[in-house]
């Protein structure tokens, strides 16, 4: 009995449209990273778990996709590992004992590793971007797969802010280019909500403190305020908190709100500080079609951050984060290497196609890989048939001549189905007549042509 296909939640195939509009996102987001002077790195899509643990929080560790040890996972050199009691010991047990390697969660925690063990072949500060698939064991829904590219840009090696302001300029070129005309860069620091945590004595539950108010847009005010309560906050320091990152206004205004309740948090006003100063230089930049808001909710959960923190959410589609980032001033030190500050961001590159689909940005993008199909009328027009190709080949339009001298209906309503733009035709009268046909495919439009002007007349009716 014939096996029924599936693939795993949160997995998807990528048929060759969708494949064609991804790589037109990730063409865009690269060449602006080059623009801006960063250089591309691989990594590979498996770490060890000792990298990947302990750096994104617990909810992230639970997420990582962790790999069974290759051949008997359940013995090591002929001597069994695992035993009962083992079993009722619990997960946190069992995982050293079956697994040493896990999927990667993200670029940016491999990105630091390669740093410590390539530090001798790089120039810092180090820039560069990496374009790669990242896997997250987490519920699959709408914009969230448990299998996704991230496209990532990051620097080390520097503590100045300008890379800050860099990146913000880098988030809105991206997005603008890709047609986006109604997204909000959101902006916080993570120095600020060590401010939010001192200022309401709860100090020391700085990271709860993170991860529940990470969670407001998706629980709500209550849910954060049950999540805080869980976490040994109590009601009265939740409340302050809440007046904090509430605050609504300007960005100048809710950084002034801020300093004149920070008083002598001077965490708090270091955030703020930063804040300001990466503002004011980013108004040295060219702005493009993104706003950019100070948002004190904003958390980022993950360990790893400590400074600037970036999420970026379409005004159009409600979909979550279309891409994030931020600061961490000394990931590379728990490998070995100290004091090398580094920042970056990553665009989610599904989400943004999501987004471009449903605003209906990406009918005007490339659907098929083939430009000109030639029509095929027989074997005697063969020799003339790939002349034609050939020379379009040449000049770097893409043409492929069809295998069979089927039927005209089947050939054009292959043409139609692969969204070619424009057919040529070469029977008998053409063949005698050192002529072809050529017919574009959009508008129906049909010209009479020597090969000779072929290149330059579909060259100008491809700008149309």
């Amino acid at each position: 009995m014939a096996q029924k296909p599936s693939i795993l939640a949160g997995t998807r195939d990528i048929l060759p449209e969708v494949a064609l509009r991804r790589k037109y996102i990730f063409s865009t987001i690269e060449k602006v990273f080059q623009k801006y002077g960063y250089s591309p790195i691989e990594t590979p899509a498996m770490e060890k778990l000792s990298v990947l643990l302990g750096k994104y929080g617990e909810e992230g560790d639970k997420l990582i996709f962790k790999l069974l040890n290759s051949g008997d996972y359940l013995s090591k050199r002929g001597k069994r590992i695992v035993e009962a009691e083992d079993l009722e010991k619990g997960e946190k047990h069992l995982t050293p004992l079956l697994t040493e390697k896990g999927l990667r969660y993200d670029l940016t925690v491999p990105f630091a590793r390669f740093v410590v063990m390539n530090q001798n072949e790089l120039t810092f500060p180090f820039r560069r971007y990496q374009i790669q698939p990242v896997w997250r064991a987490e519920r699959s829904q709408k914009g969230r797969y448990r299998e996704f590219f991230q496209c990532d840009a990051d620097v080390v090696g520097s503590d100045s802010l300008l890379f800050e302001s860099e990146f913000l300029a880098i988030y809105d070129e991206v997005l603008s280019k890709l047609g986006l005309t109604s997204f909000t860069i959101q902006i916080s620091n993570r120095k600020i909500l060590n401010g939010f945590a001192e200022v309401i004595g709860q100090a020391d539950k700085f990271m709860d403190i993170c991860v529940a108010i990470d969670k407001l847009d998706k629980i709500g005010k209550d849910g954060v305020q049950n999540e805080l309560a869980n976490r040994g906050v109590p009601a009265e320091s939740a409340e302050k908190l809440f007046e904090l990152i509430t605050v609504e206004g300007t960005n100048e205004e809710k950084i002034a709100f801020l300093e004149s309740r920070f008083g002598e948090t001077e965490v708090g006003m270091k955030g703020l500080q930063e804040l300001n100063e990466v503002l004011n230089m980013y108004a040295s930049f060219p702005t493009w079609k993104g706003e950019v808001s100070f948002s004190p909710t904003l958390a980022r959960g993950l360990n790893y951050y400590t400074g600037t923190i970036f999420e970026v959410q379409s005004n159009e589609v409600k979909i979550g984060s279309i891409a994030s980032g931020g600061r961490y001033d000394d990931l590379t030190g728990v490998f070995g290497r100290e004091g090398l500050s580094g920042v970056g961001i990553s665009f989610g590159a599904d989400r943004i196609n999501d987004v471009m689909a449903e605003l209906s940005l990406i009918e005007a993008l490339p659907s098929s890989s083939t430009q000109v199909l030639l029509i095929n009328f027989g074997k005697e027009y063969l020799s003339q048939n790939l002349s034609i190709v050939n020379t379009l080949r040449s000049a770097d339009i893409s043409a492929e001549l069809y295998a069979d001298a089927a039927k005209l209906k089947k050939q054009f309503s292959y043409a139609n189905k692969k969204k070619v733009h424009f057919t040529i035709m070469v029977g008998e009268e053409e063949a005698t007549q050192g002529i072809l046909q050529l017919k574009n495919m959009d508008t129906g439009e049909q010209k009479t042509l020597k090969e000779a002007e072929l290149v330059a007349v579909l060259r100008e009716g491809m700008k149309a």
